[in-house]
């Protein structure tokens, strides 16, 4: 069994064992979210042991307690990597009521459905100069990158435990109007050339069949299956414009060929 240490992902620790989980979620009600697989797919990669105890209000050795029996080798001697806070923007100071635009997503949260869909509806009726408020139980870590990129700025104010609000100032218009960051003539650039260059060397997966939010949840566990010069090859129903940034984010590149209504095949790799 591998050595965990503070800085040790969460993501990691459940890979490592299949009891992990469960464990973790014993610690304290705020991980109940890792049993949603898309949430723990968008969050567990991110959150370290030592960021996980922080928000949750527990210490790091309760979870070295509780995964010790797993066979786990702690190392409580490595330090972990403390988080600078950030800097409260100009615009926190001066928000007014008739700037915000509000949204809780802790009910959609509690239901088991992913909130990234109707949040990215709701930012697209913000204007310049407005402010996105999202009400949650945690920080929507992989929607700041998305809206980074539509021209918001954003802040996280943790209130209490189970309580964080996450501010986005629309400081400009973008010229984006959907979630994909490239044209689409970008997205086959080199279609052809890839696809030779992968075609011994594919994991194909067909998600056409499947229900929201399944084929990202499904795409995502794919990718972990790849060895080193392997690509994803995915046949989908569209073009699945709320996956590509995290595909970014997680050092992914990829392709998009369209083939009629209905069908679209993705290329995904390392570049």
């Amino acid at each position: 069994m591998n050595t965990i240490n503070a800085n040790t992902k969460i993501a990691a620790v459940i890979k490592q064992h299949p009891e992990a989980m469960e464990a973790i979620i014993s610690i304290s009600p705020r991980f109940e979210k890792l049993r949603n697989p898309l949430l723990r797919k968008l969050m567990a990669g991110r959150t370290s042991l030592a960021m996980a105890s922080k928000v949750s209000g527990c210490s790091i050795d309760d979870f070295f307690d509780r995964l010790r029996p797993l066979g786990f080798n702690i190392d409580s001697d490595t330090l972990p990597v403390v988080e600078e806070q950030a800097p409260v923007p100009d615009f926190i100071h001066s928000i007014s009521q008739e700037q915000l635009v509000e949204i809780d997503v802790r009910p959609v949260i509690a239901a088991g459905n992913d909130p990234l869909k109707l949040i990215l509806e709701k930012a697209k009726g913000v204007a310049a100069g407005q402010i996105l408020k999202i009400i949650n139980t945690f920080a929507p870590v992989p929607l700041i990158p998305v809206l980074e990129k539509k021209g918001f700025v954003s802040y996280i104010d943790r209130v209490e435990d189970h309580l964080v609000e996450t501010y986005f100032f629309k400081q400009a218009e973008s010229a984006e109007d959907d979630p994909i960051a490239e044209p689409k003539e970008i997205l086959n650039q080199d279609w052809d050339e890839l696809s030779e260059k992968y075609k011994d060397h594919l994991l194909t997966i067909d998600v056409r069949a499947l229900e929201m939010p399944q084929p990202m949840i499904t795409i995502l566990d794919s990718l972990g299956q790849l060895r080193g010069g392997d690509a994803l090859f995915v046949y989908h129903k569209r073009i699945p414009v709320y996956l590509l940034p995290e595909l970014s984010q997680r050092g992914f590149d990829y392709r998009v060929k369209e083939i009629s209504d209905g069908e679209v095949h993705l290329l995904i790799f390392k570049p």
